[in-house]
């Protein structure tokens, strides 16, 4: 039985091609448009991990992340930057931001799913 995964991504082709793989790899998830709606759903649910974007209206990833670590409930659950933006030295404030790992856009389906597993497995 696969995970359960929070998709926070506000690209509608992003959280598309993001459902599209997990679904194959037999994961379910929850998909929010927003740094507030995934708030909201955190509170009535619980996952495995969280693939966070990083340029999300209103808060954005990096903030997200930091405002869940605060919380004793997400502390520890993984969370992946999906960004567009790991440029160098960017990267490094994604992660410093709490995030567990980083996967570039766009997408490498084989890098994602080794990210994943990797993660998952610990």
């Amino acid at each position: 039985m696969g995970s359960h995964i929070l998709i926070v991504e506000d690209n509608t082709d992003n959280w598309r091609l993001l459902t599209w793989i997990l679904e194959d790899e037999g994961h379910s998830f929850i998909v929010s448009e927003s740094a507030e709606d995934a708030f909201d759903v955190l509170e009535r649910d619980e996952f495995d991990l969280i693939l966070m974007d990083i340029s999300l209206p209103g808060i954005d990833g990096k903030e997200a992340t930091r405002m869940l670590r605060k919380d004793s409930r997400f502390a520890e659950i993984p969370i992946v930057a999906v960004t567009a933006h790991a440029i160098k030295g960017l990267d490094s404030e994604i992660l410093a931001s709490g995030m567990t790992t980083l996967v570039t856009k766009p997408i490498d389906e084989e890098q994602f799913l080794e990210t994943l597993r990797s993660i998952l497995a610990a």
